[in-house]
């Protein structure tokens, strides 16, 4: 277990319009309000299509990542997650999760790892912005190489 008390900064509502690409317009609340990492407490969605990881296949190694996704579309979800800062590429990393309903299908649902959406009707959001610490993402090659969170010094 890791753990580090945030200090936090800003707080915003922020709402993607429709047809927005969910992690493009994530990246460009970021770069216009100058903010590097935070957290999205919650966020209501429209999607008119999404990617998320998942697969019907049976898997070898039930605990790897799954590297496959499933697309569906015409979708409402909610969701969260956190943004770390990469200093080397200059960009943001979301990680986020959601639960996905299909609306023409008794609102069956789907929940995992957001890989893809695209806004329909709109997506409405809480950012935390985190100033302390450095929130990054550490592939981990024991761990299937995945990029875990981990908590740097201050800039």
């Amino acid at each position: 277990m890791r753990a580090h008390q945030l200090e936090t900064g800003r707080t915003f509502a922020v709402a993607f319009d429709h047809g927005d690409d969910f992690f493009t317009a994530l990246a460009e609340f970021c770069t216009e309000n100058g903010v590097r990492q935070g957290y999205i407490p919650t966020f209501i969605a429209g999607f008119a299509a999404v990617k998320l990881v998942g697969t019907c296949e049976k898997l070898d190694d039930p605990v790897a990542p799954v590297r496959s996704h499933v697309h569906l579309t015409n979708a409402e979800a909610i969701g969260g997650g956190v943004v770390a800062y990469n200093p080397e590429s200059g960009q943001i990393e979301p990680h986020i999760h959601v639960a996905v309903g299909l609306k023409e299908h008794s609102a069956n649902g789907y929940t995992s790892h957001l890989l893809e959406a695209r806004v329909q009707l709109l997506t409405e959001l809480i950012f935390v912005e985190v100033t302390s610490p450095n929130l990054r993402r550490k592939r981990d090659p024991q761990m299937y190489d995945i990029p875990l969170l981990s908590f740097g010094p201050s800039a």
